[in-house]
């Protein structure tokens, strides 16, 4: 019963993100007040502009993060089937969903070799949350998550206001930390962590820099709101209620990326939290992302085709190319400093 139970949470949690009716996105992600210089003089190839990057080892042609989203319903195979051959064609870094059903159930959905034999050159992250990471069996569990599709690193996703929002949500989250630490002391590979929507703040970031983390995804408000999304599931009206209220809470997704680059500037950073297209990207880049993260942007075209999805990345890519071009940067490194100016209300 658990693990039907489960599945059918990543059933509703689909179906919900798939419907434009279902209010989900309401939060701004802060890099509407953000504009970029434009250069009206590049002397530039357009067509020349090195988008290259790197991630654990890995090349990148892109620094673009297909970010984690389903794990656990059967639907989920066919989706991370077109978001990993899309990675694999453009050379993106890839996150699956959480693996916890995969782990706990027979069913693994997808969520295996797979995935690296559909694209073996690219990062592949594995995907646990945090209270799966607790206790005696926290270590197996991780491995495990990492050897099912041969991951170049794990993701770690903390989620605690959705977790009090569900029902039979995990609700202790004490000794989360000294877990993480216990996994990046004993770990074979890099474990970054992430929120879920609702952003990490610079005091969280430090505390998870301090037990080892090698990569934090700031996941800020913005893109969908996994408050709203348990408020839209709740069958009570009260529960509903208490969701709700919830719905616009959060660091929004260019103030995380901004404190935590600004108190941790050698950390390793991904943006994630709605990015629309790629000047968000090339914005992220440009106020401290070393990598750009989406999901729910593309999850309609991972629901429909590979074709759907590498049509969706390669229209990101040459928005961000021309947003290079139009700020006179060659390559990232000169996009990260080109001039940005702040037009929000207390500009």
């Amino acid at each position: 019963m658990k693990d039907a139970n489960l599945i059918q949470r990543k059933n509703d949690h689909l179906d919900i993100v798939l419907n434009p009716s279902r209010a989900v996105h309401s939060a701004r992600t802060g890099f509407e007040n953000w504009h970029f210089e434009h250069c009206a003089l590049p002397e530039l190839d357009l067509d020349s502009i090195d988008l290259h990057s790197t991630l654990f080892g890995r090349a990148l042609k892109a620094p673009l993060l297909i970010s984690s989203m389903t794990g656990g319903a059967a639907r989920a195979r066919h989706i991370n089937r077109h978001l990993a051959e899309t990675a694999q064609l453009l050379g993106l870094a890839m996150g699956v969903g959480s693996q916890r059903v995969a782990l706990e159930s027979s069913g693994q959905e997808g969520l295996n070799r797979e995935l690296r034999d559909i694209a073996p050159d690219i990062p592949l992250l594995a995907n646990l949350g945090a209270a799966q990471i607790k206790g005696s069996r926290g270590l197996d569990y991780a491995r495990r998550a990492v050897e099912m599709i041969d991951a170049d690193a794990l993701i770690i996703h903390l989620n605690p206001l959705q977790e009090a929002l569900q029902k039979d949500g995990d609700r202790d989250w004490r000794g989360v930390l000294a877990a993480i630490s216990q996994l990046t002391a004993t770990l074979e590979v890099p474990v970054v962590v992430k929120e879920v929507g609702a952003g990490l703040s610079s005091a969280v970031g430090q505390r998870l820099a301090g037990a080892g983390v090698a990569m934090l995804d700031v996941a800020g408000a913005g893109g969908t709101s996994w408050a709203a999304v348990e408020g839209e599931r709740a069958s009570d009206p009260r529960l509903r209620a208490v969701a709700m209220a919830f719905a616009n809470w959060g660091i929004p997704c260019a103030q995380a990326l901004r404190d935590l680059h600004h108190s941790l500037p050698t950390m390793p950073l991904i943006a994630s939290g709605g990015i629309k297209d790629g000047i968000d990207v090339a914005k992220a880049l440009c106020l401290g992302a070393d990598l750009v993260g989406q999901a729910a942007a593309v999850l309609h075209s991972a629901n429909t085709s590979a074709q759907a999805v590498t049509d969706h990345f390669q229209t990101v890519i040459e928005q961000l190319r021309i947003a290079c071009f139009c700020t006179g940067s060659s390559n990232l490194s000169e996009l990260r400093q080109a001039p940005l100016r702040y037009s929000g209300a207390n500009a």
